[in-house]
Formats: C-alpha cells, sequence, structure tokens
C-alpha cells in the first residue's frame, strides 16, 4: 500500500502539471471500488478548476475552485498517472479529462482504493479523515508531543506507530526503516521508548520519511509516480524485505530478521536494535 512518501511524491508530480487547470469531463469506467463512487461524482467535477493539491496521512485531496474537495486514496494498488496518448487500460476506472487535452488516469487492478467527494468545510469530519493522527513531517511531531501517546502503552512500538489515529501516513515499510535507524527494538512497549531512544526515534521518523520522498517513495510492486516511473528508495532499505540478508552495519554473520507483529511483518535486527 502506498504511504506517506508515495502519495507526497503523487501529490507534488500533480501539482506541477494541474494546479489552475479546468477539468472539461470525467469518466467513471468501474463505480464499485473499496467504497462506491458517488453517482453525482462526474456532475459535480465537470467545469470546475483544481486550486489546490494537498495530502492527509495517505489520503490525496484535490481542492476545487467551488470548495468541493476529492478525497483519494490508493489501496493497495492504486496509480495516479498522467496520461493522453495511449488507449485506456483495463483498470482505468476514473479518468479526469482536462481543456488542454491531458489526463489523469486512476488505476486500480484490485479496486482497494476509494474515491469521494466533500466539501472544505466537512472535511475534517469526513469518515476517512477524521481520525488520522498528527503529521510526522510538520513542527507539532515533537518528542513531548509523541512521549504523551506512548505513556503507559504497553504494545510494541511497532504497533503504535502503525496506528493512523497517532501516526497518519507512516506504514510497514517506514515503521521497520525507522526504527532500524533509531536503535529500537519492534518489540520493545511504547511506554519503554523514552529519553534517547525517543529522540532517535522521532528524529529517524522525519529522515526516513524525507529521504524516501527525495527517492520517489518505494516501488515494489504496483506503485509508480505520476509519470509512470518508478521510485527508487527501495534500494537504499536497510532492513524491509531484506530477511536473511546480513545486516548492512556490518555485524559478522549477523542477518536481518523477520516476525509477525498484528498479522504484518516485521523486518529489523536483533543486534542492532534493542
Amino acid at each position: 500500500m502506498p504511504e506517506l512518501p508515495e502519495v507526497e511524491t503523487i501529490r507534488r508530480g500533480l501539482s506541477e502539471v494541474f494546479l489552475g487547470k479546468s477539468i472539461k469531463a470525467v469518466a467513471i469506467n468501474r463505480y464499485d471500488l473499496r467504497r462506491p463512487i458517488p453517482k453525482t461524482f462526474a456532475a459535480l467535477l465537470t467545469g470546475r478548476q483544481i486550486r489546490a493539491i494537498d495530502r492527509r496521512g495517505k489520503y490525496l485531496l484535490l481542492c476545487l475552485d467551488d470548495d468541493s474537495v476529492i478525497i483519494i486514496h490508493l489501496g493497495m494498488s492504486g496509480r495516479m498517472v498522467i496520461g493522453g496518448a495511449e488507449e485506456l487500460g483495463r483498470h482505468d476506472h476514473v479518468v479526469f479529462y482536462f481543456a488542454d487535452g491531458q489526463e489523469i488516469r486512476f488505476n486500480d487492478p484490485r479496486r482497494f482504493g476509494s474515491i469521494d467527494i466533500t466539501t472544505v468545510s466537512r472535511l475534517s469530519s469526513h469518515p476517512v479523515i477524521r481520525g488520522l493522527g498528527i503529521e510526522p513531517l510538520t513542527p507539532e511531531f515533537t518528542e513531548k508531543w509523541l512521549a504523551q501517546r506512548l505513556y503507559n502503552r504497553r504494545a510494541p512500538i511497532k504497533n503504535l506507530l502503525m496506528d493512523q489515529t497517532i501516526i497518519a501516513g507512516l506504514g510497514n515499510i517506514y515503521v521497520c526503516e525507522s526504527l532500524f535507524q533509531a536503535g529500537i527494538s519492534p518489540r520493545r512497549s511504547g511506554s519503554n521508548v523514552k529519553g534517547v531512544r525517543l529522540k532517535r526515534l522521532v528524529r529517524s521518523i522525519r529522515e526516513v520519511l524525507t529521504l524516501a520522498i527525495e527517492a520517489g517513495g518505494s516501488s515494489l510492486r504496483d506503485y509508480v509516480q505520476t509519470s509512470g516511473e518508478l521510485g527508487y528508495f527501495q534500494h537504499s532499505f536497510s532492513v524491509y524485505n531484506r530477511e536473511g540478508q546480513p545486516c548492512i552495519n556490518g555485524q559478522s554473520g549477523h542477518l536481518v530478521s523477520r516476525l509477525i507483529q498484528a498479522n504484518r511483518s516485521t523486518f529489523y535486527c536483533s543486534l542492532c536494535q534493542r
């Protein structure tokens, strides 16, 4: 599933091309995504202008000139690709046509993604937005803030960092990478992440996300940038998806391990992470 860096990369790619442009028409080839697309969706968007393209957690937000907001979630396999020349594919479920002849195609083979529309005034109370936690790249994400959320929490720190009601946008890849960089065991309870460890964790989350965005995100299976290019951060993984491979810190004979937490694979180095 695309995480914060992938969605932020898409947001930036779309912003470079489509800010200020008018939507000429919208073609909906399938309404039955994870959540049904509203039947009035195409009519509401026709003739509208894109004023801003934002992100909240793993959700992409297209803000229009009538205060409408399109909420897009890419699910497991969704893509937002700029097109126009090639024929539509079988999984191009929604196509945004612009007055200048360009297109944005929402492609989702597994149909776990979703597209909805709301207004600026109702956005914060929308069911998929209202429960989201803090944005980890904002100034508000501090050691003090995180310490308050981890206080007296016995759950493993890995599970707590994956909780979207605490931190929005973090997923399995970047939690594994951040914990490794911070030298924290994914098994350690949240209440036991404090002091120097907590400081390292906040810094590591910021650094890992920033580097991943600079690399265009991680392409493991379906994700591509708006241009159709792959992301490159997967070439910089320290532990994610590296089970059985040597730890990058150079400990002789020590390998990356994998365990299952909350039905997700966790990759870590038991020697480096305590």
